[in-house]
């Protein structure tokens, strides 16, 4: 419970405590005696009243000598002539009031009316803030609407991503200048779907094209139309295009689309499942508006696999833009951008950033920024070096450094040797990624030692020539174990499953198993979130053909092992000199050992 609950549920205690004290108060105060009409004519004769007030009914007053220390007094009247009558006879008697149903009914309803009421006016702003707005305002849309200052984004604040950029300027184009594009008869696409890995700036971009276009913007998560009361989820989707329509021109922007949108007939439950209710009445809304009213629709999701065809089809989400992890150029526009924020040094190397950070998304090169700013922070740095960034990324791919954790020396010499065979190994084959650093200080993700290469250029087309080097390089671990100590151990776990990777893939993805021939034997997932944890797809191929993978990729494998042992074998030498430097300095550069320096196709063949 947070501070404002607490504050809430001590208010009520004390007000509670407060109303009790007071009605206790106001109830001894105004205490009336009832006393009978007979007790209340021999008081008269004593005169022992005042104060009288005579009603219709009923007579109320003072008495001057208390009774059950009560000072006021009511009675109920008689008729005279039958009190008269009654008073000869010294017979006590009193009269009764006539109540109504009306006064017995309030008698019953009004405290629990004003029991209600308070408790209303108490809760309703803590049922607000927890998003239970009452059940009249159940289908009503919960969409943020931004202006332009609220957005505070505009392309400038965008980068890596030029194509993409290009394709929705044409909507802010169209937002600014409607006539240009209606003049040949053209029309806006209705609506426009990003698509990309997580991170890469999809939300960026929507409130970048509101910010450039000056005009209002709907932003709403797909999971804010779901409910558990059936039909609401359709009447949020058509309240939202209705506050559209009287804001136009603007942009509505629905985040995580496949939580609203997800492929109808897997695992629904039948014509009025609220899901399938909510993406009926999206589809209808974007069949009905017209693209003149300025209501432009878009849409960010990183399932697209799992979206409904029907939403994908021409007329509604015309356009799909792709917005993939930045190139070597973007990710250098992309470190300018956030670079901007922070003390960087004069010397700062951003062409060398870019080159380690393969594979980064946007918001993986912001998070790098912040945590090389953190180290430089740590270390009481006036500004943000090289040598941060190059911590930091260490630090977000293989994990932050565990010296408290204490090898045995047999252990550290078998992880010196294991890692040095990685080095000299990447070093000994031409197109290679470069060595940057070998260690043996354990890392957080359970890695006792690590080789970090860094690529010198982004690659999109790899020869099965680099293929077989790369699982020899990752196989030369073990093969160096093997060589030195005659045993292996299970530090090369992570590179075995590495390698059987590559090796499968070569011969069921890529066709390039002469055994196999030409074909595709497993298709690559279109998820952009990974493999699925199980796989629900048939093997479309004989238990024949599952003979002839397994055996060639065990065929691969082993000609890779016996590729890096050799290897290894005629760099036995410059093996043992780097293992023992590695267990003296802990963390070896190839400026400190110049054997992992790579080497070139013409240093190879002046050695042949």
């Amino acid at each position: 419970m947070d501070k404002q609950h607490q504050w809430n549920l001590w208010f009520f205690l004390v007000a509670f405590s407060l109303l009790l004290v007071f009605q206790n108060w106001w109830s001894a105060r105004s205490a009336v005696e009832p006393i009978a009409y007979s007790e209340f004519m021999r008081l008269l004769k004593e005169e022992k009243l005042s104060d009288l007030r005579i009603e219709q009914q009923q007579i109320s007053g003072k008495l001057k000598e208390p009774i059950n220390n009560r000072q006021l007094f009511s009675t109920i009247r008689v008729e005279p002539d039958l009190a008269e009558a009654l008073a000869q006879s010294e017979v006590s008697f009193s009269g009764t009031r006539a109540d109504g149903v009306l006064s017995n009914l309030l008698s019953w309803l009004l405290p629990f009316i004003l029991i209600f009421a308070f408790w209303s006016f108490l809760f309703r702003g803590l049922a607000a803030k927890q998003g239970f707005g009452g059940m009249v305002n159940v289908g009503k849309s919960k969409a943020k609407v931004f202006v332009q200052r609220d957005t505070g984004v505009t392309f400038d604040d965008v980068a890596g991503i030029d194509e993409a950029k290009a394709e929705l300027l044409e909507v802010v184009s169209f937002l600014k200048d409607q006539p240009k594009y209606s003049r040949l008869g053209a029309r806006i696409p209705k609506g426009i779907l990003l698509v990309g890995p997580p991170g890469t700036g999809k939300t960026l971009v929507a409130k970048a094209v509101a910010g450039e276009a000056g005009v209002p913007f709907f932003s709403i998560s797909g999971s804010e139309f779901v409910e558990m009361f059936v039909g609401v989820g359709a009447a949020r989707v058509r309240d939202l295009f209705e506050q559209a329509r009287k804001a136009a021109p603007c942009i509505i922007f629905i985040d995580e689309l496949d939580a609203l949108g997800k492929m109808r007939g897997a695992g629904s439950f039948g014509g009025n499942d609220e899901k399938e209710q909510t993406l009926n009445q999206l589809l209808a809304e974007l069949d009905g508006f017209d693209t003149r009213e300025g209501v432009v629709l878009l849409a960010a999701t990183n399932r697209p696999e799992v979206l409904d065809p029907a939403l994908l089809r021409a007329g509604r989400f015309d356009r799909q833009i792709v917005i993939d992890r930045p190139d070597r150029r973007g990710r250098v526009a992309i470190l300018k951008v956030h670079l901007k924020r922070i003390q960087a040094g004069a010397d700062l190397d951003i062409e060398g950033i870019a080159g380690m950070t393969t594979g980064f998304s946007g918001a993986d090169l912001a998070n790098l920024v912040n945590e090389a700013t953190i180290v430089a922070t740590r270390r009481g740095a006036q500004a943000v070096d090289m040598a941060d960034f190059t911590a930091a990324v260490e630090r977000i791919v293989i994990g932050s450094e565990r010296r408290g954790r204490l090898l045995q020396p047999h252990e550290r010499e078998v992880v010196a040797y294991h890692e040095m065979g990685h080095a000299l190994a990447a070093a000994s084959l031409v197109g290679m990624d470069p060595v940057h650093k070998v260690s043996i200080i354990p890392r957080s993700v359970g890695a006792l030692g690590y080789t970090l290469q860094r690529p010198t250029e982004d690659r999109f087309l790899i020869t099965l020539r680099e293929l077989k080097d790369r699982m020899l390089v990752l196989l030369a671990g073990r093969a160096a174990e093997h060589l030195v100590f005659d045993e292996v151990s299970t530090g090369a776990a992570d590179d075995l499953a590495k390698v059987t990777d590559i090796a499968r893939q070569i011969v069921t993805r890529f066709g390039m198993s002469s055994e196999l021939g030409q074909a595709v034997l497993e298709r690559q997932s279109a998820s952009y979130l990974g493999e699925q944890a199980i796989s629900l797809r048939e093997k479309d191929y004989s238990e024949q053909t599952a003979r002839e993978v397994d055996l060639c990729v065990k065929a691969l494998i082993e000609e890779a092992y016996a590729r890096a042992k050799s290897l290894l074998q005629s760099r036995r030498d410059e093996l043992e000199q780097g293992a023992r430097l590695l267990l003296e300095k802990e963390t070896l550069t190839p400026e400190e050992f110049p054997a992992l320096l790579p080497v070139t196709r013409q240093e190879i063949a002046q050695g042949n």
